[in-house]
């Protein structure tokens, strides 16, 4: 997941949305809160110190949809409050990677907690998957996540046609939608990922690249084959 919004669910309150949130590859999470957040208490006079809980992380479309969620990742685990050292260490980890004044509360009206994960389920229009921790922990980022923003944002402003000339990759029934509008919604290794707006409901359709990209000069072949050549397949 690239950025988003977080919340803990399934806590027996209302959705709780941290100050500052960050997940680590293996799927533990560092969370701030507002002391005035309800199940802070909840979590200290949890048995044994540990609370069972939700974590839902959103991931936002980098262009503005109108609806602008792509994929969804629960994570099923513990809180637990550690203490204000380890509280204070781990606020500068996250601090290294992950800068964001609200870290400048902790302990001035802010507390810290950490989760240990359980389970995971990851969820977009390509599918729903479980995964373990380990499973979490052996993904390895993109190649292109930090530069998927701003290059689908230049996309949608200036190249119009390129967007145009994908449509003939789409398939048919979306292909001679009247009235649809096609939108850039995300790019990685794998291929390039549309929105089609049609009136009153969404689709997300895939296109895969021709062949292999792993770095930008690649990506920019395979980009370039998809939008010259004619539709791999109807």
């Amino acid at each position: 997941m690239r950025g988003g919004t977080a919340g803990l669910v399934g806590t027996g309150f209302p959705q709780a949305a941290p100050l500052v949130h960050h997940v680590r590859a293996d799927g533990s999470a560092v969370l701030l809160f507002d002391d005035a957040e309800p199940v802070l208490d909840a979590v200290r006079a949890a048995p044994g110190g540990d609370f069972a809980v939700m974590l839902e992380l959103a991931d936002h479309a980098p262009v503005d949809l109108r609806e602008p969620v792509r994929g969804l990742l629960w994570i099923t685990g513990w809180l637990w409050v550690p203490d204000p050292e380890s509280a204070r260490r781990n606020a500068l980890q996250v601090a290294e990677v992950r800068p964001d004044g609200n870290l400048l509360r902790l302990g001035h009206g802010a507390t810290l907690v950490r989760l240990h994960p359980g389970s995971a389920v990851l969820s977009d229009a390509e599918g729903t998957a479980a995964l373990a921790p380990v499973d979490l922990a052996a993904a390895r980022p993109d190649p292109f996540c930090r530069y998927e923003q701003p290059w689908l944002a230049h996309l949608e402003q200036a190249h119009p046609e390129v967007l145009a000339a994908l449509a003939r990759h789409l398939p048919p029934a979306l292909r001679d939608t009247r009235g649809a509008q096609i939108r850039p919604l995300g790019v990685d290794r794998c291929g390039i990922r549309l929105r089609i707006e049609c009136t009153g409901v969404d689709h997300d359709v895939r296109i895969a690249w021709p062949g292999s990209a792993t770095t930008v000069e690649e990506l920019r072949v395979q980009m370039g084959l998809l939008v010259t050549c004619p539709a791999l397949a109807d």
